[in-house]
């Protein structure tokens, strides 16, 4: 049998990198960057190639699972059972509970995986069309809510996000982000390493303020050591010294920007001598910085995990674009410019809100309809009308991915029913009754909803799957197609027509802005983009305001009232005597994802990369060698991990991997039990959040470290 090439982005990551796979029949023959991808240009990182590893991993669910409990004292074991009989209990059961207990005794927890794969995002009303409960989850409070808040604040829409544009750059401030590991967050920039040289060798400059010497560190100009949990008052530093100096100059923007003198007046005690001593920088340096920022011809304030996941993560990125508001560098090229995707998810969206309605038991805002994640344990256990008792988790591993997973763990089983969309047998779907996996990656078509709104330059690509789907087997959607019909049947209602995917991209093309009917040369539509299975360039990002904003007006406005008001909190924490505790920060490799990229030998293979990274100072303090097991603890937990040595940690923080921790009993993921590591979220606190958006603050935990 011939040798057949298929085209195909990555979606494994938000950089979407474009791959041409070589197959032999159904053996994967070779994985490599596609060249003529006007995205990634060829570049791809070591994941990639994990997607013939999903395809073929022994441990991937090919059919439903159904739990059978075992007698007291005895194990719980799975059988297999038919979707004609998993679909029909889980519509059965969800529609009894909801009908018993109200709307709200149903929870919804959508995972990560949900914005990489665009049939999770296009089919999910077809059930949830029918239950319209409070009680919805996902990975966005532990994780970019704060950079949805500043979007829906500043410019009118939780997915307005302003874009680096680094390619044309001259000074770039990086906060609390490493795109080295992660390719981008909130910015899809594959092959940042060359991107990053490019800038320094046309002269310009990467100053890069984090806690640790990350891989992104490396390769700066300069990088700067910051306390965990002080960004805000070091971005607050940078912005009293553009008042304090005359160096607000909002250029082109000034026509449609205000607020500036009620920002100016709330933020004259946050001097840099008052941020320096708590973060950690000196007061001379944070106002050279600020100099700097203003002088330069074309520079981005950029921020993302590390200021995001904090105490202070919604006042961190509202002081972000205010920097580069009132320095005009937003909607300037070489500064940070709003995408114009092909199918245009600003336009064909709801904008989002804050705040409507609060959490049942410790009255947390909702955002765009979602509780934050914190919170889904208590919502458990907690008796009382509202009570969660059944919950549905798509795409999703909370009990390794939010905060104090081990309470979470055990508030699953007190659960009446639970039904996961997954492939995969893991510490959270463990606790299901019924798991629904759907096909391969590589079994489905492909299109980008979510990052190309986040991406460096402006590019559309749709790619056909790579296998055939197998017999009595269901795409995501399909299964939330066939499930809202089974309970539109049981509420007596009539079945809703369901478009496959693509036919929607398909409208969604022909009504963007790269149509024929907006008189775009580019004419786009989903058969010329299977013509060009690498993708078509539209273009790099162009400066779009006002005509972009969303705002009611049309203007921009500073001033934030919540924002502002946020202020006296961060100002009576930082008067305060800081407790000198250690203080915890997550990392990111570039083999690994969140919880789901453990199970691929390829990928995990080599060193132990689960160590707590610990400053030669803490160590000896506390009688500690490289490679001791310590025990890392805090309100919510402890755990054992092995200690290691780094000198690029700067005193008094430690840091621990995200999304280990495969240790728990009944998991099938046999190469991930065997690299089971440690996860740092039994140690993070659910009572830790950021008082103003609701998003957990799993960056700059109290901990204390001991030989264990």
């Amino acid at each position: 049998m011939p040798t057949t090439v298929h085209h195909r982005a990555c979606h494994l990551c938000e950089a979407i990198c474009g791959l041409r796979i070589e197959t032999d029949g159904e053996r994967i023959l070779s994985i490599k960057g596609d060249p003529d991808d006007p995205l990634s240009r060829g570049h791809i990182c070591p994941k990639a190639v994990a997607l013939q590893d999903i395809h073929n991993d022994p441990d991937r669910l090919r059919g439903p699972l159904q739990r059978v409990r075992g007698a007291p004292g005895e194990a719980d074991t799975w059988q297999d059972i038919s979707w004609e009989q998993a679909l029909n209990a889980t519509a059965q059961r969800l529609v009894e509970i909801v009908q018993r207990d109200g709307v709200d005794a149903l929870g919804v927890y959508l995972g990560n995986p949900t914005v990489h794969n665009y049939g999770m995002m296009t089919h999910q009303k077809n059930l949830f069309r029918h239950f319209h409960t409070r009680n919805r989850f996902s990975a966005t409070s532990v994780d970019q809510l704060p950079h949805h808040l500043a979007s829906l604040w500043l410019f009118g829409h939780k997915s307005l996000f302003p874009i680096p544009d680094i390619d044309r750059s001259e000074y770039f401030l990086m906060l609390g982000a490493n795109p080295i590991a992660s390719n981008g967050s909130i910015w899809t920039v594959p092959d940042v390493r060359k991107r990053i040289k490019a800038l320094r060798k046309r002269g310009g400059k990467l100053v890069v303020v984090d806690p640790r010497l990350t891989e992104t560190a490396e390769l700066a100009s300069e990088h700067l050591y910051i306390r965990p949990g002080s960004d805000a008052l070091f971005l607050l530093a940078l912005i009293n010294t553009l008042f304090a100096e005359g160096r607000v100059a909002p250029r082109h923007l000034e026509a449609f920007v205000s607020g500036l003198p009620e920002l100016e007046a709330a933020l004259l005690d946050f001097t840099p001598e008052f941020a320096a001593p708590h973060c950690g920088i000196a007061a001379d340096t944070i106002r050279r910085i600020a100099q700097e920022f203003a002088q330069a011809g074309a520079a981005i304030c950029y921020g993302r995990m590390g200021v995001s996941t904090q105490r202070y993560g919604a006042l961190c990125q509202w002081a972000i674009q205010v920097l580069n508001i009132l320095t005009g560098n937003l909607d300037r090229e070489g500064g940070s410019l709003f995408t114009l995707p092909a199918v245009d998810q600003v336009s064909n969206i709801s904008p989002g809100g804050f705040a409507r309605h609060h959490s049942r038991v410790r009255r947390l805002p909702e955002f765009d309809r979602e509780l934050p994640a914190s919170t889904i344990a208590e919502e458990i256990t907690t008796p009382g009308e509202g009570q969660v008792r059944a919950l549905f988790v798509g795409a999703g591993n909370p009990v390794l991915s939010t905060p104090n997973g081990r309470q979470l763990d055990a508030a699953l089983e007190q659960l009446e029913f639970m039904v996961c969309l997954d492939p995969y047998l893991n510490e959270t779907t463990r606790h299901a009754d019924i798991i629904l996996p759907p096909t391969s990656p590589l079994e489905h078509d492909h299109y980008d909803l979510a990052f190309h709104i986040n991406a460096v330059r402006n590019t559309a690509r749709h790619n056909e799957a790579v296998f055939d789907k197998p017999q009595d087997s269901l795409h995501d959607w399909e299964i939330f197609a066939e499930l809202g019909n089974r309970v539109a049947a049981l509420l007596g209602q009539p079945p809703q027509p369901v478009l496959a995917p693509h036919d929607i991209i398909d409208m969604g093309l022909q009504m963007g802005p790269y149509s024929e009917r907006a008189g775009s040369a580019h004419a786009l539509t989903l058969a010329k983009l299977q013509a060009h299975p690498s993708g078509i360039d539209l273009g790099p990002l162009q400066p779009q305001l006002p005509d972009r904003l969303q705002t009611p007006d049309k203007t921009i406005h500073c001033a934030t009232p919540a924002a502002l008001a946020d202020l006296q909190r961060l100002r009576a924490e930082f008067s305060a005597e800081d407790s000198g505790a250690l203080r915890l920060i997550g990392r990111r490799h570039v083999r690994s994802n969140n919880s789901w990229m453990h199970n691929y030998h390829r990928l995990v293979k080599g060193r132990e990369r689960c160590t707590l990274l610990m400053h030669p100072q803490d160590m000896a303090q506390r009688g500690i060698n490289d490679g001791d097991r310590v025990q890392l603890s805090s309100r919510a937990g402890s755990v054992t991990v092995p200690a290691e040595t780094c000198s690029g940690v700067m005193p008094g923080v430690v840091s621990l991997p995200h999304g280990y921790g495969h240790n728990r009993a009944g998991i099938r993921l046999q190469t991930a039990k065997q690299h089971a590591g440690a996860s740092c979220n039994d140690v993070t606190d659910d009572l830790a959040l950021d008082a103003l958006s609701g998003n957990a603050a799993v960056n700059g935990v109290e901990v204390e470290v001991a030989l264990a």
